[in-house]
């Protein structure tokens, strides 16, 4: 809409320049013909450069697309014909407005100082043309100056007004846009919201009733029994999937970041799984942390959690560390642990690894993965961090936080 606008004014402007040259051209040659003892030689020496003039415009300007952006050639030989047409009969002199008509809108206030100018020209050559004064022409002259010189001011505060309305229009669109985008990452994070609370209430309360019902028929069975066994199996998995529900709340809703930052988060999940498994687990940071826009500290939290549950369920890892390297204008993530790893070629990636890779690339990053067997697992992520980072913490933070396994 904005571009079909734009268009149209664009449209509008080149036709009023068309039109203000011709009629600018011709108005002066009747003048110039006017003269009682005028010969057919002296007409053709006026008519000539006027026509061969018009050619030229209509060659430069109208064919060749020079309304907006006037070639050279076509201003040089324009004022070598208008000059020949002044010298001949100084009634061309107002012809200078129709040579300069493509640079009225871009010059606007000077091309109403060469108005005045002509026109001073222009009454000056009235005054001394046979020693008397002609007031009608002299009147002629002066009215003649005066409307040029107000319709080129109106001309240039309408287009002034013009752009100024146009970079309010390409603000005011800006500003939409932005809004627009929060309001579709606030829409985004409320469903996410939604999703955890709707997994909380029902899955993770049922999964909770299970494993307490299976916990009170084990009591009432004989110990040792197949039906006692059955049960306690059934209760474990029950269990486990409480667990997971519960991590798949905290990963729709990455409570951490509500109140603190992205390193600080981290801390929190690798101090979780060195209490709750007994596996060493730490966080190093090194740099200086700096602030990234909510939406990517809550990818890269995601990540994080995802790549610790992996190392907790299938590497069975003895230690799991995670480096937060802020390199000044990148900040690069490494998850290391020491399990049993896996050949990236020779498996087909998980749900997982996929879902990693698609977080990380929505944040304009890259994302990588090492690991062969019996040799343990890397994850390594970077992001671009902002131009002129802000310390998200009280002071910078360099060297390492270990968080010794749980007793």
């Amino acid at each position: 809409m904005a571009l079909q606008q734009a268009w149209d004014r664009q449209r509008w402007k080149t036709i009023g320049q068309h039109a203000f040259f011709v009629t600018v051209l011709a108005l002066s040659l009747p003048g110039a013909l006017a003269g009682a003892n005028m010969t057919t030689g002296a007409a053709l020496s006026r008519i000539a450069p006027a026509v061969g003039l018009a050619l030229w415009y209509v060659y430069w300007i109208a064919l060749r697309g020079g309304a907006d952006r006037p070639p050279l050639p076509y201003l040089v030989g324009a004022l070598s014909v208008w000059a020949v047409m002044a010298v001949v009969d100084p009634a061309f002199l107002p012809v200078a407005m129709a040579v300069l008509s493509p640079y009225l809108l871009r010059w606007a206030w000077w091309s109403a100082g060469g108005v005045l100018v002509l026109g001073a020209a222009w009454s000056w050559q009235s005054l001394t043309t046979d020693g008397s004064v002609d007031v009608r022409a002299l009147t002629g002259c002066v009215l003649g100056t005066a409307v040029a010189v107000t319709i080129t001011c109106y001309v240039a505060t309408l287009d002034h007004e013009s752009h100024k309305r146009q970079r309010l229009l390409d603000e005011l669109t800006a500003t939409q846009a932005e809004r627009a985008a929060a309001e579709r990452q606030a829409g985004t994070l409320a469903e996410r919201q939604r999703l955890a609370r709707e997994v909380h209430d029902t899955l993770t309360q049922g999964f909770a009733s299970i494993a307490m019902l299976l916990d009170a028929a084990r009591d009432d069975l004989p110990p040792d029994s197949p039906a006692a066994r059955r049960v306690e199996q059934a209760m474990r998995t029950a269990r486990d999937n409480l667990a997971e529900s519960r991590r798949l709340v905290h990963a729709l809703r990455p409570a951490p970041l509500d109140r603190t930052h992205l390193a600080a988060a981290v801390r929190e999940l690798t101090a979780r799984l060195a209490e709750e498994t007994g596996t060493e687990a730490y966080t190093v940071v090194t740099g200086r942390p700096a602030a990234l826009p909510p939406s990517t500290e809550g990818e890269l939290l995601r990540v994080v959690q995802e790549a610790l549950t992996n190392a907790r369920r299938h590497a069975r890892a003895m230690s799991v560390s995670v480096t937060l390297s802020y390199l000044g204008d990148v900040l690069a993530i490494d998850i290391q642990d020491d399990g049993t790893g896996f050949s990236p070629a020779a498996r087909h990636p998980g749900v997982g690894l996929i879902t990693m890779r698609e977080r990380i690339a929505a944040v304009h990053g890259t994302f990588a993965v090492e690991s062969a067997p019996g040799e343990g697992t890397t994850v390594a992520v970077a992001v671009p961090l902002p131009a002129e980072p802000a310390s998200s913490e009280p002071s910078a933070v360099s060297g390492a936080e270990r968080m010794a396994p749980a007793s």
